[in-house]
């Protein structure tokens, strides 16, 4: 069984942010492959869709908490204790990427993610694919904080870009997970 999850912060406020790659792209994924509604799981704080052998996951606990959720999900669909997940699949924005470009990697992902940080926590490993979205603009500009700018919304262009890479990465992601 594949999980695949997207992270982010819930509510319409985050929609269209930096931050919320993950989330977005777990969505649009989920949709082109036919999952129904997602529906929201109160115990793993996260809402969950599932279809066939893919379970798509957007946490609910806002970035910094998400190692809660992904380890709940996991622990209820696999019911098995592990310490390299090769069927988990973590779309994460990522600054140290310009927006429109991705990267696929088992067991490596940026330092100092917090959402990631809290996934290493509840796994105790890093042994899980990270599907790393590129969402810096900033061509060396680093006058405003990281975590200020992972909160801006993309301007028009740049969901373009976005809107772009989204598309390639749910077409690896298929070949990956089907």
């Amino acid at each position: 069984m594949n999980i695949v999850a997207g992270l982010g912060n819930p509510g319409e406020v985050f929609n269209n942010t930096r931050h919320n790659a993950g989330l977005e792209i777990v969505q649009s994924l989920s949709e082109t492959l036919g999952c129904p509604k997602f529906s929201l799981k109160k115990k793993m704080q996260s809402e969950v869709c599932k279809l066939d052998q893919n379970v798509f996951v957007k946490p609910q606990t806002f970035m910094n908490g998400s190692g809660f959720s992904v380890k709940a999900v996991l622990d209820y669909y696999l019911k098995k204790s592990q310490t390299n997940y090769e069927n988990l699949y973590i779309i994460h924005d990522d600054l140290d990427i310009a927006l429109g470009d991705f990267k696929i990697k088992f067991a490596s992902g940026p330092v100092g993610h917090n959402g990631l940080m809290s996934i290493y926590q509840h796994l105790g490993t890093k042994n899980f694919w990270h599907v790393r979205i590129g969402i810096d603009t900033r061509e060396g500009d680093r006058t405003m904080s990281s975590p200020v700018y992972v909160l801006q919304k993309f301007n028009v262009n740049e969901t373009q870009k976005f809107n772009s890479v989204k598309m390639k990465v749910i077409k690896r992601l298929i070949n990956l997970i089907t």
